[in-house]
């Protein structure tokens, strides 16, 4: 949900080199809601084909784009995410969010909600520093986008294959969510991995073990495709 790219330094090492990778920042100040952030995402998009991956907060705009670009968008994995609201109650606090003291929540808290016993020095530390850097305004706005959001439509209409990666250990983001999108979306893997809610982070080598397979079998199913339509 911080959107500046920071968090995703762990996963990026561990990829291999072979994959090209794009990381998209969000502004850290301005309180975009998720159509806004769509259209900034879409305009920072590299042309060409492409496999989008949306974690967490992100995950209902990376479905959006995937329906909206289906020319373009091969794959979509989706990692601990939701296309729904994924916790009801806070739809029932949406009111209150503005009023959220941001800066007032430990580290400690959201450490273990986030990380859970995979938590590190090292891992606290940098969620510590993406968090720091992004308005406190801007993450009330971006949870109150999150108690409204619904994406079900989206995922209905996207035609690329889809890889949903569900952390066994999320706190944040219940198992509920991987079913629903199971039920959306008839041809999407759920793979569940030993982890907390902010897996990239904290199980690298798991998530790029299921990711590069999962590529591969997107590459496959193109070639096959041109090579069908010959």
């Amino acid at each position: 949900m911080d959107g500046t790219g920071l968090l995703f330094q762990p996963f990026i090492d561990a990829l291999p080199d072979d994959i090209r990778v794009m990381v998209v920042h969000y502004p850290i100040d301005e309180t975009l809601g998720y159509q806004a952030l769509r259209s900034y995402v879409e305009a920072a998009l590299p042309e060409g084909p492409l496999v989008l991956l949306g974690e967490s907060f992100s995950g209902p705009i990376a479905t959006a784009i995937a329906a909206s670009c289906a020319d373009r968008v091969r794959g979509l994995v989706l990692c601990c995410t939701f296309v729904q609201n994924p916790r009801p109650l806070l739809g029932r606090f949406k009111a209150l969010l503005p009023l959220l003291p941001i800066r007032s929540v430990p580290g400690s808290l959201i450490a273990a909600l986030l990380l859970g016993r995979f938590a590190t020095p090292a891992l606290r530390s940098l969620l510590e520093h993406a968090l720091s850097r992004v308005s406190p305004s801007v993450l009330r706005a971006r949870l109150r986008a999150v108690s409204s959001v619904d994406e079900s439509a989206s995922l209905l209409a996207a035609k690329a294959p889809v890889l949903y990666l569900r952390a066994t250990e999320d706190r944040l983001v219940p198992a509920a969510n991987a079913r629903l999108i199971e039920q959306l979306c008839s041809s999407v893997h759920v793979m569940p991995i030993s982890g907390p809610h902010c897996l990239l982070q904290a199980c690298p080598a798991e998530a790029v073990a299921a990711i590069d397979s999962f590529l591969r079998e997107v590459e496959s199913r193109h070639l096959y495709s041109e090579q069908a339509s010959m």
